[in-house]
């Protein structure tokens, strides 16, 4: 049995983050997590992400079958490797707008507005641009813009040709409005993918402060007297515990986290007692509000292959607006890649690219359930897609702009024909269903235990778990509502946040122990 200060379950974005922080205060940190080092080579490769879906490196979880997409499931890449999804990403660094942080702080979630978490993107930051009123230098994670002089030509002419059919062109889409179009800035350094990982724990990796335990499948956490005290894992077949002298937190992802909590006995107390799980904290919001951006791939066939490229194979990409969103940023996210991307993973052209569709502004609302009791047994996932009407009325309209920028002239040199949905389909009820059939993910699920002081949230402002001490989440799961844009960078500064929070915390038990010994 290992002890240490503090215990972190998964080294994703978050986790890496708070992990770095801890160390760096002198605290105690062990790691536990369920996947591998991050030694594949297409990891570290800005275009190798594609080799990663479904590897050993992915979590590959499969949603329930959507009632509402075809009666299918939709598969849902998720890292399970040191840098978790980070390690998995397009590398697409964006905060979304500042009024998605507005509205946590407004819903319950004190000190999260844009104004609070500003300065923490700005100290996760090493940003190539340099310092400015947006962007940070001397964080751990470096960002930087694509070099003009390796933008692929067909990134280029797609932003040409959302220019040409009536977007605005964007310099930056962390500073001020997200509306544009625009090259993205990517979480990448000297040609390589800068993971949270690699950017804020191997730098500390030799510290004697820090154990990493890799290839660990969490049971629970263990919790004695209303208090969590460590974590029950099994590894190479054998059952162990970890035990933390201050605090747990749990950095499993909007999928691992409400499974842990579920597993450990806090969650909707019906739903444990009929698994046989004694209920330790009945939480009813665990495993509740799920939800994750959208995408539908417009494919286009070229006329002859498509270079490779240098950079991330997404470089570009605009915001826009649906017909019926009245609020003030946009909904629409639609994303530029030189390859052929099929979101349904079906049928694609030999050769060709994709102007992948994207809403950002789901109303649909999904949970996370657990199957059985056992750890090993992936949990029931069902984000309940286009059970709002108002997100396939959404996307349907985010097609017809996507299809609108790609027959502009800027496109043409490289377009033979669009091969999905196909010229035949014109209608807007055959696109409707087009939607539903093809429809994927932007990778960005979130909410299963968020922030908030009602009976449905998991974790109060300071990421608590209501009615469990020394037991915090930090991580995608607790925002109360996806952020309007890739969620690496919010994922990372909920770590740092989680890190400000602890050590407040851990500073102000230390001086209530110096008080009552009278020193």
């Amino acid at each position: 049995m290992s002890n240490s200060d503090y215990i972190v379950v998964g080294a994703g974005s978050a986790g890496s983050a708070v992990t770095r922080r801890l160390i760096d205060a002198g605290f105690s940190v062990h790691v536990i997590e369920a996947g591998p080092v991050d030694t594949d080579p297409n990891i570290h490769s800005p275009q190798g992400w594609p080799a990663l879906l479904m590897s050993a490196s992915d979590w590959a979880v499969m949603t329930t079958p959507q009632v509402h997409a075809g009666n299918r499931p939709v598969y849902w890449p998720r890292g399970k490797v040191l840098g978790g999804s980070s390690s998995l990403n397009g590398m697409i660094y964006m905060r979304g707008d500042k009024r998605d942080y507005d509205s946590w702080a407004d819903a319950g979630a004190t000190g999260w507005g844009w104004n609070d978490v500003l300065p923490l993107f700005k100290r996760s930051e090493d940003h190539a641009d340099g310092e400015s009123d947006y962007h940070g230098v001397g964080g751990p994670l470096h960002v930087e813009r694509i070099d003009p002089g390796t933008r692929h030509p067909a990134a280029a002419a797609f932003v040409e040709a959302a220019v040409q059919a009536g977007i605005d062109p964007t310099d930056d889409f962390n500073e001020g409005s997200l509306d544009g179009a625009g090259f993205n800035h990517t979480t990448t350094k000297d040609g390589k993918r800068a993971s949270a990982w690699q950017s804020y724990v191997t730098p500390i990796s030799d510290s004697p402060l820090l154990t990493v335990t890799t290839g660990a499948l969490v049971h629970r956490v263990i919790i004695e007297s209303g208090r969590a005290v460590g974590v029950e894992y099994s590894s190479d077949g054998t059952v162990t515990e970890a035990r933390a002298n201050v605090e747990v937190i749990i950095s499993a992802g909007a999928i691992g986290s409400p499974k842990i909590l579920l597993l450990s006995g806090i969650g909707p107390a019906a739903d444990l007692e009929a698994l046989g799980i004694d209920v330790v904290k009945d939480l009813p919001g665990v495993g509740e509000n799920l939800h994750d951006h959208l995408l539908v791939s417009v494919l286009y066939e070229s006329n002859e292959p498509i270079a490779a490229g240098q950079n991330n194979l997404l470089e570009a990409q605009f915001y826009s607006r649906s017909t019926d969103w009245d609020g003030p940023a946009p909904d629409l996210q639609p994303l530029f890649i030189h390859l052929p991307y099929p979101t349904d993973g079906v049928s694609a052209p030999e050769q060709g690219y994709t102007i992948a569709a994207g809403i950002v502004r789901p109303q649909s609302r999904g949970t996370l359930k657990l199957a059985s009791a056992d750890p090993a047994d992936a949990p029931l996932v069902d984000p309940n897609i286009f059970g709002d009407e108002r997100d396939l009325e959404a996307m349907v309209d985010a097609v017809i702009i996507s299809r609108k920028v790609g027959d502009q002239d800027a496109l043409a040199p490289f377009r033979k024909s669009e091969f999905a949905p196909g010229a035949d389909v014109t209608s807007r009820e055959e696109l409707r269903e087009f939607c539903r059939r093809t429809v994927g993910t932007y990778h960005h699920q979130v909410g299963t235990c968020r922030i908030g002081t009602d009976e449905l949230s998991v974790v109060d402002p300071e990421l608590r778990v209501h009615g469990i001490a020394g037991l915090r989440v930090a991580d995608a799961s607790v925002m109360p509502s996806v952020p309007s844009a890739n969620t690496n960078a919010p994922s990372i500064m909920i770590g740092e946040k989680a890190s400000d929070l602890l050590l407040a915390s851990a500073t102000s038990n230390s001086a209530d122990r110096l008080v009552g010994t009278g020193i």
